[in-house]
């Protein structure tokens, strides 16, 4: 028989319906507090083996009691279940952040994790920790393609307006979560710092998803117009402005920590932020010139570069920060092109479409509807976001007004910039984890902001539409064109083969001075959907400019 070992599980680790074992740890001796203290959830459980010698060999032995085989079958379990979503919501246009959160609700606790064989089987807790752990890789390496896609030049460059846009839409809800915070704190959480808790909860309702935005704008066909430019760079400053308030909402969380240890871990924080900026920075533009001109970076550069995602994650959780915090850090600090699209293109499919997945269905499989039982809870985190998402909304036609834009493109813009999605998930997910959120406070937050981002194209493809003022230029073809006005001509270049078609096209279109042709010519750049595509093109483009 196997010996069978009691292991002591994580408070961040949510049970699905299995038997735990609590054992008191506390002697009788000890006075009542100490016990309270004391006393965790224990689970006693057979070691799991790597993998199985096969049915053959070992009749009656159930494959999934084994770590590899379970482990296989629970991603491919997530993965199916959200591309399932994704095809079923794709009619409503909905973004895949939407599916993924959706398949860990489906395959939790809420639904299908009701049932005692699905949870003992599929989900059990002993697993739930190699689940977690692979999940928060997946996140680690996504913050830092998210960190590759912002390019600083591009925030530099996008002007006063986005910035604006930006400051407006973050101040306004950021203000309300600090004003209700002080109402409500002890109906959502307990023994927690006040100031920790208010920064929490300020970042989770004035924060803006770039990733999801960006693949918002891509699917609806706006991420190179000028509300999509605005949006997204509007976007980048607000990201990178909750990044810092989370950091320091991090430092202070611990409920024993002291003023002291939490200056120390902003000046570490602060330290390395420095360091990434001042010293990564120039050995990165020394890797790019290193290379010859033509070819791509070695596969040795690439290792290199993706082992330092590792350290800095290491560097930063060991600070007392977030390790996805490094990883981000350290991928804002590499310059965009081409090291930059290289590893994207390397880096993107498999992180996005097979481990992102499971970091959204851990916090589905921690979202627990069930838990949602006071109702005056529940009203007030409904009631407060929806206030913060409309003064958002406001804040932002405000500045929309001041710079002379549409209204139309002020609610549209508005609505983008409550685009919820991966950041809010990882505030709310540390929350939970530093105990500043409840389970009822986290289920609700979570629900709400998907139904709040499941509304957003919807509304922005209702409201906001451009092919209204390119009407005119339907009447401008060949047909209606004078004999003696100039003719235009579009010509698209994406490689040198593409040339002679065009020249010889000009030859044959007999321009005389009467009738003189004009030409126009547009160098093409592959682009696949991404959030890196108007920063890959913004990055050509000056380069281009530059010699």
């Amino acid at each position: 028989p196997r010996p069978v070992l009691c292991a002591r599980m994580a408070s961040t680790v949510a049970p699905l319906n299995v038997d735990v074992v609590a054992v008191n740890t506390t002697t009788q001796n000890s006075n009542a507090s100490t016990a309270t203290k004391a006393f965790n959830p224990v689970v006693c459980y057979s070691p799991m083996m790597m993998t199985t010698n096969g049915m053959w060999q070992d009749e009656g032995v159930n494959p999934l009691e084994f770590s590899l085989p379970l482990f296989i079958v629970q991603v491919a379990v997530i993965v199916i279940t959200t591309r399932l979503l994704v095809l079923l919501l794709r009619p409503f246009r909905q973004p895949r952040v939407i599916a993924e959160i959706l398949a860990g609700v489906v395959l939790g606790p809420s639904m299908i994790g009701q049932s005692e064989l699905w949870a003992s089987l599929v989900f059990p807790v002993r697993s739930l920790l190699t689940l977690e752990t692979v999940a928060h890789l997946g996140l680690l390496f996504f913050l830092f393609l998210v960190g590759l896609e912002m390019d600083v030049d591009v925030i530099r460059r996008s002007g006063d307006k986005a910035v604006f846009v930006a400051m407006a839409g973050m101040a306004l809800p950021f203000c309300m979560g600090i004003a209700t915070s002080f109402i409500f704190r002890h109906q959502v959480s307990r023994n927690v710092h006040q100031t920790s808790f208010l920064l929490f909860l300020g970042v989770a309702l004035s924060v803006t998803a770039f990733p999801v935005l960006a693949r918002i704008l891509a699917e609806i066909k706006l991420l190179n117009s000028e509300l999509g430019r605005t949006a997204m760079s509007a976007a980048i400053v607000n990201d990178m402005c909750a990044w810092i308030l989370l950091a320091l909402a991090i430092s202070i969380s611990e409920v024993d920590s002291t003023a002291l240890s939490s200056l120390w871990v902003l000046l570490a924080g602060v330290t390395f932020v420095l360091f990434c900026f001042y010293a990564v920075r120039p050995l990165m533009w020394r890797i790019i010139r290193s290379i010859p001109e033509g070819d791509d970076v070695s596969n040795a550069q690439i290792t290199l570069i993706l082992t330092g995602v590792m350290i800095a994650g290491a560097c930063t959780d060991a600070i007392g920060i977030h390790s996805v915090f490094g990883a981000f850090v350290y991928g804002l600090v590499i310059p965009s092109a081409p090291l930059g699209v290289t590893l994207i293109e390397k880096l993107e499919d498999f992180v996005t479409g097979l481990l992102l997945p499971l970091f959204f269905a851990m916090s589905g499989l921690r979202t627990n509807v069930r838990m949602i039982r006071d109702p005056v809870t529940v009203g007030l985190l409904v009631l407060v976001f929806v206030m913060a998402s409309f003064a958002k909304i406001m804040g932002t036609i405000i500045i929309a007004a001041l710079y002379a834009m549409p209204f139309r493109e002020g609610i549209a813009l508005g609505f983008l910039m409550n685009t919820r999605g991966l950041v809010e998930m990882i505030v709310l997910n540390i929350g939970r984890d530093k105990q500043v959120l409840d389970d009822e406070s986290f289920a609700v937050m979570v629900l709400v902001s998907v139904a709040m981002t499941s509304l957003v194209t919807p509304v922005v493809t209702g409201v906001y539409r451009p092919s209204r003022r390119l009407v005119g230029y339907k009447r401008r073809n060949l047909q209606r064109i004078r004999h003696d006005s100039e003719l235009r001509m579009l010509a698209c270049v994406h490689t040198t083969r593409n040339v002679p078609s065009v020249l010889s096209l000009l030859e044959l279109s007999n321009p005389s001075k009467r009738s003189p042709i004009f030409i126009y010519a547009l160098h093409i750049i592959e682009l696949t959907g991404r959030a890196s595509n108007m920063l890959a093109a913004a990055a050509a483009s000056s380069s281009s400019r530059t010699r």
